[in-house]
């Protein structure tokens, strides 16, 4: 044990550079993801009268990047992702799915390139809104990024956590106290035009290990901050809860089904991707775990 220890210190750059390398490619995709100058959202399918009529809305964890068949490749938007699999178990009698690669709560109420803002797609008929929103807010991206550069130089202790507490107070906590009004403003957003919908706010399922963990080889997180970046999921999720609370909302817990489908798991048992593929985006939910997060919503529909 004190050999490979000795061993991993000698030459940590060299095992996680090309981590770094692809973790950071994939953080770009997670902000580069989002409308082009031709995008349009989905159209409502209207397949009878009467029953549901559910509209999806959210960012990169909602529109399934790089899943399935990409229906609209500007937004990065699936038709195996979780929206779309509800869809097919309710069987509504409308359905539209406006969830778009890199919103943030901006897009909510204003355009996303040449897509529209999405509560757009609400009107006093919508019976179910599913709501997945936020971590573009909070900046999940530069939080991930500079762990990731911060853990390949320095793989032991908490640089990051150190690198966002200099000034005695916590920057990301800050950041998420800073996101829950702008989720207020969604939720009230979408009760004005939609006011007779049921409207369940997604959580974000789990990224690191729960058990504080890391898997430096493939996402170079120091030892220390592997635990302080779970703990901040877990906050911005249980500031998710609260909001939706405060507004009648309900709130669907993605994040305590996914326990132990981390992205340090094996191909097979881990619902989200430490790096791109071709059929997959890095730091997003694969099918699995779209699958999994389809039928957290139903459970909370009751079905």
């Amino acid at each position: 044990m004190k050999a490979r220890l000795k061993d991993s210190r000698r030459s940590p750059r060299s095992r996680a550079g090309a981590a770094a390398g692809a973790f950071v490619l994939a953080l770009a995709a997670v902000v580069a993801s989002g409308p082009g100058a031709h995008a349009a959202p989905d159209a409502a399918t209207d397949a009878a009268t009467g029953g549901e009529r559910y509209v999806a809305l959210g960012d990169s964890y909602t529109s399934g990047p790089k899943l399935g068949t990409q229906v609209d490749t500007a937004c990065a938007r699936s038709d195996v992702n979780y929206p779309s699999l509800v869809a097919a178990a309710l069987a509504p009698a409308s359905f539209t799915d406006v969830s778009c690669g890199g919103a943030d709560t901006r897009h909510m109420t204003g355009p996303q390139g040449e897509a529209p803002p999405q509560l757009d797609a609400l009107s006093p008929d919508t019976t179910l809104v599913t709501l997945g929103i936020g971590g573009n807010d909070l900046d999940l991206p530069l939080l991930l990024g500079r762990c990731a550069v911060l853990g390949t130089l320095l793989p032991y202790g908490a640089p990051c956590r150190t690198s966002f507490t200099l000034l005695g107070k916590d920057e990301i906590d800050a950041r998420i106290d800073g996101v829950a009004p702008k989720i207020d403003a969604v939720l009230a957003g979408i009760h004005r035009r939609a006011p007779a919908a049921r409207v369940l706010v997604v959580g974000y399922p789990v990224i690191l290990p729960d058990d504080g963990g890391n898997c430096h080889d493939v996402v170079p997180m120091a030892s220390g901050d592997a635990p302080w970046i779970r703990d901040k999921e877990k906050r911005f999720n249980a500031m998710l809860a609260d909001r939706a609370a405060a507004h009648g909302a309900a709130y669907v817990d993605t994040y305590t089904p996914s326990v132990g489908h981390d992205l340090c798991r094996p191909a097979g048992t881990r619902w989200i991707e430490p790096a791109d593929s071709a059929t997959t985006a890095g730091l997003h939910p694969n099918e699995a775990g779209h699958r999994a997060a389809a039928a957290d919503v139903l459970a909370a529909l009751g079905r």
